[in-house]
């Protein structure tokens, strides 16, 4: 009789891409995000799901997709100078150690990934020798303050950082949207990874600017052909995600926000005069609508639906100076939350990350309509 104990079962391949999703009270997402991650054809990959501290279902959901590893983010450290690491830093940086593949995809529960495009986004990274790959994600809206507002932050963005000026290696401007970012391990190791920018809230343009300060080539596109997210459901949640985001993206927010005013003011007032001079038939007037097509171009660049672009000029820009103005008082105080987490950004007297877990987290309501496109 053989007494030998049992071989050890042969270790698994090592895959080309690890998928790290961070999440943190997702259960509304993560399913359909998970779905369409599995569901990847044309690479080999893992994917690894880090419950952040979740008090929903989402342990639950990750748990029951067959091959999804699930582990748990550490509480939040500190670095040298005693600030609190970010919530989100946190998890990846524990998916990052536990990852094995030479290439790793940080991306967001809220997303939604169109087929193949795992495999298209890995030979699109390596035709333009990017060690630092990021989409910027199709953004679904729903809801009136979604539809009104987003169109707005989006064309500032795309304003604030030229896609030709990101990717060109000797430009000053990095950015990435962290809802999708494919590095290459080494590069990601080399550059210091998320440890290195592990109290930055705009986590993704904190590790692009990483990137390029340590030599190493981005590629940052618009990628509504790849993957497709609803960032928030209703207005309090976009309220707080941008409150905490905008002062950061615009150095020179209150500007800003009186720019879009002005620019609003404006375009009503064209408005009128050129509807004054249609009935009027003073014809010269109507040339003032040629304000509006200005702005509506200038949206357009934000790739939403021209209803929507029409909505974000009549009305999301007072919103989007108002959010610009939050944001900045938020800063100025030293404390922006989310997620039932209020981060120190620097003033005296800011609290701590866990002492606002009383807070509770924000639930997301995502429409559970939102899946994978066959």
């Amino acid at each position: 009789m053989d007494n030998s104990p049992p071989a050890a079962p042969p270790p698994s391949p090592i895959p080309e891409v690890s998928i790290i999703v961070p999440a943190r009270d997702e259960e509304a997402s993560l399913g359909a995000c998970l779905e369409s991650l599995i569901a990847q054809t044309g690479a080999a990959f893992e994917i690894i799901v880090v419950d952040d501290g979740s008090t929903d279902r989402t342990r639950e959901i990750a748990q029951s997709f067959a091959g999804v590893r699930v582990i748990s983010a550490s509480p939040l450290p500190k670095d040298r100078a005693g600030k609190f690491w970010t919530g989100k830093n946190n998890a990846i940086v524990a998916g990052a150690k536990q990852a094995r593949a030479q290439w790793l995809l940080f991306t967001d529960a809220d997303t939604v990934h169109r087929r193949e495009s795992l495999a298209r986004a890995l030979a699109e990274a390596k035709q333009e020798r990017a060690d630092l790959l990021s989409y910027s994600p199709e953004q679904v809206v729903v809801t009136f303050a979604e539809r009104a507002v987003m169109p707005v932050i989006f064309a500032e963005l795309a304003s604030q950082y030229p896609l030709h000026k990101v990717r060109d290696q000797h430009s000053a401007t990095a950015a990435a949207n962290g809802q999708y970012l494919l590095v290459r391990r080494a590069a990601y190791d080399a550059a210091g990874g998320h440890t290195a920018i592990a109290t930055e809230i705009l986590e993704d343009v904190a590790l692009a600017r990483r990137f390029r300060d340590t030599g190493y080539r981005i590629h940052f596109r618009y990628g509504g052909d790849a993957v497709r997210t609803r960032m928030y459901s209703n207005w309090a949640q976009l309220r707080e995600g941008w409150t905490k985001n905008l002062a950061l993206l615009f150095p020179q927010a209150g500007f800003l926000a009186f720019q879009s005013l002005l620019l609003w003011c404006a375009a009503w007032g064209a408005l009128v005069l050129a509807v004054s001079g249609a009935v009027s038939r003073h014809w010269v007037w109507i040339a003032f609508a040629l304000f509006w097509l200005l702005l509506y171009r200038r949206i357009r660049a934000a790739h939403f639906a021209t209803q929507n672009d029409l909505l974000a000029i009549t009305v999301g820009l007072p919103l989007f100076a108002y959010l610009l103005l939050r944001s900045k008082n938020a800063h100025k105080n030293g404390r922006v939350s989310w997620k039932g987490r209020v981060c120190d950004v620097g003033a005296p007297g800011a609290s701590k990350p866990e002492e606002t877990q009383a807070l509770g987290a924000i639930q997301r309501t995502e429409d559970p309509r939102l899946r994978i496109e066959s």
